[in-house]
């Protein structure tokens, strides 16, 4: 099962300088507890923005063109298509960003655990791929106002494909 993963303001933007937009403790909480246990697969750009490299109790496969590169606890793959060909049908698999694996896995994903935060960030320099809402089936949609742990209002929404 290939999921994504993902936190988007109202203008598909999600993230700017290498750096989430926005501060919500209940994505980050949310995104720990699925993805705990479960095989994560990034770009090189998502890695290196990762506070303390790669993430704890999960098999981190990281994307880039360089073959040769090496990241603890990772294992590095050139594609996309052969890092899932390296996962087990079985397995649980997230795709956590950035920009151009999103693009890239969305044709190919059968889940998306989407934030919609309930606001427009003044600059922005990474995007989330358009979405064909059309194609895809709300499983479960819980929203959440702002409070002292969470700057905006946001919106877990999700889909399985329809």
């Amino acid at each position: 099962m290939l999921s994504i993963i993902c936190a988007l303001a109202q203008n598909n933007a999600i993230g700017y300088n290498n750096r989430l937009l926005y501060r919500l403790s209940a994505d980050l909480k949310r995104f720990k507890e699925l993805t705990t246990g479960h095989t994560i697969i990034m770009g090189r750009k998502t890695y290196e923005s990762l506070p303390k490299g790669a993430l704890p109790n999960r098999r981190n496969i990281v994307l880039t063109r360089n073959a040769s590169a090496q990241y603890e606890g990772c294992e590095i793959f050139t594609s996309l298509q052969a890092a899932l060909d390296a996962c087990k049908p079985e397995e649980q698999v997230f795709i956590i960003g950035g920009e151009s694996v999103y693009a890239e896995a969305l044709p190919l994903a059968d889940r998306l655990y989407l934030t919609h935060i309930d606001a427009t960030p003044a600059q922005a320099d990474a995007f989330f791929p358009t979405v064909d809402y059309a194609a895809w089936k709300v499983e479960n949609e819980v929203t959440n106002p702002a409070d002292e742990k969470n700057e905006c209002p946001f919106t877990f929404t999700d889909y399985v494909r329809a």
